[in-house]
Parts: C-alpha cells; structure tokens; sequence
C-alpha cells in the first residue's frame, strides 16, 4: 500500500443522525433539521472475554481496537493481532456495537500487561512523575532525524479541516490526521472522542504495517493531553501539533521522552513547546 495517499472516508448513514430542532436567532425561532454526529458504546473483547467499553462514532471499529490495544501497550506489535471480528448475536446477526479481539499473546504476559496497565492508569493525575516514568520505560523515544519546515506546519489546519468530512456535516467530531514530513496527509479519522480520533488513525498505521510512524507527524483537532502524548509516542511519532492548547502533564511527558509538542497551530502562528530543533528553516 502507498504510504503517500489521503485515505478517504465517505459519510455514513449510521455516523449521521437527523433531528428536528427549534432555531432561535434575532428574536425568533424557527424550525429546521439539524445532522448530529452519532455517538453509540463499542464493547471490545478479548478472546470473548468482556474487556472494556468506549463511547464512539461507528466506522473504523476494529482500527480503534487495534489502535487502542497497541497506543495503550496491551500489544507491542502488529503480529500480536489475530483476528479481530464482529461478534454475533443469539440468532447469528451481527452486532454493530460489539467486537471480539483474539490476540496472539501468551496468556501470562497478556496479564502481566493488563496488571502494568492498570497501574498506569491509576496512577494518571495522581502522580505525573509515576505516569511519566511507567511511559517512559514502554516507549521508545521518537527519532532524532525527523524535521519539519515552519511552512508545512501552517498548512496542516486547513488540510485536517477540510478532511473532517463528518465535522463539516454536523460541527461535532474530533479529527485526528498522520502526515509525512513534507505535509501529505497519509490518514485522517474522526470520532466524538479525541482519544477515539486517535487510536483509529494509529490503529490504521499499525494494521498497514506503518508503525513505527517516525518519517511522519501527527496532527490533531482539540487540545492535547497526556493520553495523546502517550498513544503518540507508542507509535514512534517524533512530531505532534495541535490546533488547541496541551496541558502541562502533556508537555513534561513530551519533554521527558523526546517529542516535539506543537499547540495552538492557526492562523498563521504556533507555539513550541518541547524540542524546537525538529522544526527547521
């Protein structure tokens, strides 16, 4: 598969719900219909087993799984996927909110993981330091090769933006892109959760045999937290932009692992936070 393609998503009757809505603008209201971004529980499962359930827009499903699993170091790579299907109902119909992983992990170390990963999670907002460190021993930092000019950078709004399809159509999606060092857009998807946004377009990386992503930044539409960081950095991204701000845990662990943090890219300026020298010319 080319790396250097835009990946298109075409809109969905099952990612767009219409509703009637009253209007009020000038002093008067009026009726209209108004497309919502659908919002609807993904069950994930592993080897049948209940694992965890997320809030998302449905299309990309087993990305997210993908994506999830690998971001959040439950799988350390692509090989350790087998089979990632839709589970059937009592009377053998699909179930569009329901998935089953089956991983190609030694049960043993498959706990050891889920052990390690619940206390990271716990640990997250409670103490940065313990966070930071649990991180920092399961990724690797990002190359120092990777470079990006200043006028790259200030096209990546506009191209995430007019990839945002579902956005565009209801005003209500997170975007997440990949793009290569020279500013084409590789992948972008979208979903109600920035998180979601984020492990479907790595899950698509890792699923292409893309990761590690280090000829490639990302960019994405809100703010950037510590979980973005964190799910970056696990797929080797060197370069991470923003349209919004990131918060201060963000840039300690992007500062403690080597990744260039880029926020508030619009209108024709950018902050830089963490490892200016990426950013070049």
């Amino acid at each position: 598969m080319a790396i250097e393609r835009i990946e298109e998503i075409g809109l969905r009757a099952d990612q767009i719900r219409r509703r009637d809505i009253s209007k009020w603008q000038s002093g008067r209201t009026s009726a209209r219909a108004e497309d919502l971004a659908v919002e609807e529980p993904l069950e994930i499962r592993l080897g049948g087993r209940r694992f965890t359930l997320t809030m998302r827009t449905p299309g990309h499903d087993e990305e997210l799984a993908a994506g999830f699993l690998f971001a959040e170091g439950f799988i350390d790579q692509a090989s350790e996927l087998g089979e990632i299907r839709r589970v059937r109902g009592r009377k053998g119909e699909l179930e569009p909110n329901a998935i089953d992983v089956i991983l190609n992990v030694p049960a043993e170390r498959l706990r050891a993981r889920l052990k390690r990963n619940f206390v990271m999670s716990s640990s997250c907002g409670v103490c940065g330091k313990t966070s930071i460190d649990s991180i920092r021993r399961r990724v690797e930092s990002p190359v120092d090769s990777a470079a990006v000019t200043p006028a790259v950078l200030l096209t990546l709004a506009a191209k995430l933006r007019e990839g945002q399809r579902i956005f565009a159509a209801t005003g209500g999606l997170h975007g997440a892109a990949i793009f290569g060092l020279n500013g084409t857009m590789v992948a972008i998807r979208e979903d109600v959760g920035r998180h979601n946004a984020v492990d479907k377009v790595i899950g698509y990386a890792l699923t292409n045999a893309m990761v590690p992503l280090s000829r490639h930044l990302m960019m994405v539409s809100g703010r950037l937290s510590f979980e973005i960081v964190q799910k970056a950095a696990a797929a080797g991204i060197p370069i991470l932009a923003a349209v919004s701000a990131p918060s201060s845990l963000a840039v300690e662990l992007a500062d403690e692992i080597g990744t260039t943090l880029v926020g508030f890219l619009r209108d024709g300026s950018f902050n830089i936070y963490t490892r200016a020298d990426r950013i070049s010319g």
